[in-house]
């Protein structure tokens, strides 16, 4: 059973960049597909960035194309997600997320974090 704690998060001015963290425990990070969800309030969970077990290949809502990055740290057993250029719609709660292969339905996904939420100021 693996287990996704995130840290990282917080209150950033529009423009501003941030990192969210994703560390698994009881299973190893490279071996699943990993990836990265928001929801807003009144929203449904979107998909964010997903990214292959062991490959490099990744994937990203066009809504955050370009700004987004997400990555894996095999060692520390850590997925990131940094985001920089922040902008006022990206405000919601980011959830990480592990499964066994890349998909943009959260329903694919058996994996969660607990949430962590970023906010962007005007």
């Amino acid at each position: 059973q693996v287990q996704l704690v995130q840290s990282g998060g917080g209150l950033v001015q529009a423009g501003g960049s941030l990192r969210l963290s994703c560390v698994a425990s009881g299973g190893t990070v490279s071996n699943y597909a990993v990836g990265w969800f928001r929801q807003a309030p009144g929203k449904e969970r979107e998909f964010v960035a997903s990214r292959s077990p062991g490959g490099p290949w990744t994937s990203y809502a066009d809504s955050v194309k370009g700004r987004f990055t997400i990555s894996r740290d095999n060692a520390k057993n850590t997925v990131y997600l940094q985001m920089i250029s922040l902008q006022l719609e990206d405000t919601a709660v980011y959830y990480c997320a592990a499964g066994p292969t890349r998909a943009v339905e959260p329903s694919k996904y058996p994996y969660w974090g607990q949430g962590t939420q970023v906010t962007v100021s005007s």
